[in-house]
């Protein structure tokens, strides 16, 4: 046990100190100041720029064998061997595909911004993981900026203006109606997502990243489950993951905003929407799941990098559940368990839980027991989700009885006409 902690301990320091030892060999080698710095941080600008997208081919192979197990197709999961081991060579030849694909432009498009939208869109979902903690300290963070959630905000909602872009000057009104319907989307889904996650900062007390997962000595999902929930459903519907797949649609809009993009163009949209599931499982692991924090993290802190991935490959998993089980709503549907349901009881929520988290702080002015206030925090919850659900079967019932009322009445006008 001893050899495994020294061990454990060696490739932690080794990790964390890569960036000063390559730094060190520039220096020696006669680079003068600040080239040598400036190399080490473009360096470490390539490796978060190009994890997520290493991520992403695996994620997609991962989605592909997963649904078909579950829906009991035989294609990804035969025995042939022509896509490697396991298939695992087949998204890297979809990849290929992608890229020598022939780039068809239709006429009358709007050239700048048509071309322009599918590299912001990558570029965005790039730049959300330049503040994801993915163990403790500074070193296996981009920046830990003191405004690290807002930052996260500020690049998601980049995808209206780029969707927007993309559908408007495709000359197509398909995409036109696609981009406009993303557009309805996002800025209703972005309200609960914004107030679930005022709530977070509220009960941490920061918005750096790395300072809401030390304030989760019991994480926020135990604490704060509605919370969690909120801000979960806002996610899936800001990612375009079931039930909320409205902004493709393709059995109704032919695939939406991008409709007019082909070759990479096209593969780019795709990529970065699942970029853009990855980001949305980090995020929530850092919001709710305690991030790195777990067992054995202060003897060998390059287990709080194996902590975060394996809580982040929890969220995916159940990503890809929902996304392969869910049938889409209806754009009406949608809309409604938004701005009648979501946003109320985000707002709801946000109020009471910083005046519950308010009298916590002053009924214990030396700091509440972490226990203590999660368990406080978890009452209120479950007050809150007892009253809602109970306002909810009243307004149901009120509804049934006007329905019988109005189903009554149409019969008793129907027997007098008779």
């Amino acid at each position: 046990m001893e050899f495994l902690n020294r061990l454990l301990a060696f490739l932690a320091n080794a990790i964390v100190n890569i960036g000063d030892w390559i730094q060190g060999l520039l220096v020696n080698a006669g680079l003068p100041d600040p080239w040598p710095l400036l190399i080490v941080r473009a360096i470490g600008a390539i490796v978060v720029g190009f994890f997520p997208l290493i991520v992403v081919i695996f994620l997609i192979w991962a989605y592909r064998k997963i649904s078909a197990r579950m829906q009991g197709r035989l294609g990804p999961n035969s025995s042939g061997t022509w896509a490697g081991p396991w298939g695992i060579l087949q998204t890297f030849a979809d990849a290929i595909k992608m890229i020598v694909k022939e780039d068809i432009r239709p006429q009358g498009i709007d050239p700048v911004p048509y071309n322009l939208a599918p590299v912001l869109v990558v570029f965005a979902s790039v730049m959300l993981w330049a503040v994801i903690p993915f163990g403790p300290g500074g070193a296996l963070i981009g920046t830990d900026l003191n405004i690290g959630i807002f930052y996260i905000l500020a690049f998601s909602s980049a995808a209206l203006f780029i969707f927007l872009m993309a559908g408007w000057s495709s000359n197509n009104k398909y995409a036109t109606v696609g981009a406009f319907r993303a557009v309805a989307q996002l800025v209703g889904y972005e309200i609960p997502q914004l107030l679930a996650i005022l709530t977070v900062v509220a009960v941490a007390g920061t918005m750096k990243m790395q300072g809401i997962i030390a304030a989760q000595n019991v994480i926020f999902l135990v604490a704060m489950p509605l919370t969690a929930f909120i801000f979960y459903m806002a996610t899936l519907a800001e990612i375009n993951a079931r039930p909320f797949e409205l902004l493709e649609a393709e059995s109704e809009l032919v695939c939406g905003y991008f409709v007019e993009y082909s070759g990479m163009k096209f593969g780019m949209f795709y990529l970065a929407e699942f970029m853009n599931s990855v980001a949305v499982a980090a995020i929530f692991t850092t919001l709710f799941l305690g991030g790195w924090r777990g067992p054995w993290v202060d003897v060998a802190p390059i287990l709080g990098t194996v902590w975060f991935l394996m809580k982040m490959g929890l969220v995916i998993l159940m990503w890809m559940f929902i996304q392969i089980t869910l049938p889409r709503l209806r754009i009406d549907q949608m809309l409604n368990f938004n701005w009648k349901f979501l946003t109320p009881l985000a707002i709801i929520n946000l109020c009471v839980t910083v005046l519950v988290n308010k009298g916590i702080t002053e009924a214990f002015p030396g700091g509440a027991p972490a226990w203590t206030r999660a368990g406080i925090l978890l009452a209120t919850n479950v007050l809150l989700v007892l009253i809602v659900w109970g306002f909810s079967a009243l307004g149901q019932r009120r509804t049934q009885r006007r329905m019988m009322a109005w189903e009554a009445a149409q019969t008793a006008e129907l027997e007098v006409g008779a």
